[in-house]
């Protein structure tokens, strides 16, 4: 997130809670959070990804969807809804798992259907976007994948050993859209 804080600015929506908007954004003027459902007291919206009439076409300069579209079901209908809202020139800013665990809590709420590759996230959003549009980057390597299922923290591996990149063992994919 940190290498794309300047994307993080004007109107914008994130998941759950304001966190990278709080630590990266830069000239925000106002954020809102989605929920799918009620009792999250930080939710502004609530509304499913899928299909979200509720909220405006062309809404937001920016929207931070992190760790969230493995628990949508239609994620081509998730994307399609992230372009609508989006505002001309706007910036989607997501990550998915690749390599990971089951997540027990959302799994028994929402259900956890997918697990990505980077080519698949740069298939799908592509066909939200359009292809010049979309940088996909995969991030991991077999140490990380190991140390991330054994549940060791970022903090118990050294930088070189988080910054090396195999793409036989993609952990985390991260997407950045524009709508144009």
């Amino acid at each position: 997130m940190g290498e794309h804080a300047g994307d993080i600015r004007g109107r914008v929506l994130e998941i759950a809670a304001p966190d990278y908007t709080n630590r990266f954004g830069t000239h925000v003027d106002s954020v809102d959070i989605l929920m799918a459902k009620e009792g999250n007291p930080q939710a502004t919206i609530v509304g499913d990804l899928t299909d979200a009439p509720q909220i405006a076409s062309d809404s937001f300069d920016c929207v931070i969807v992190t760790q969230t579209l493995q628990f949508v079901w239609d994620t081509r209908a998730a994307l399609a809804t992230l372009n609508r809202i989006l505002a001309p020139g706007g910036v989607l800013l997501a990550t998915v798992p690749g390599l990971t665990k089951i997540s027990p809590p959302e799994d028994e709420e929402y259900g956890e259907w997918w697990h990505f590759t980077a080519r698949s996230v740069r298939r799908l959003a592509e066909e939200a976007f359009g292809e010049r549009n979309v940088d996909v980057q995969a991030y991991g390597n077999v140490l990380s994948a190991v140390g991330f299922l054994y549940g060791l923290a970022a903090s118990d591996l050294s930088p070189p050993e988080l910054d090396a990149r195999d793409p036989l063992y993609e952990v985390t994919i991260a997407l950045r859209a524009v709508k144009r």
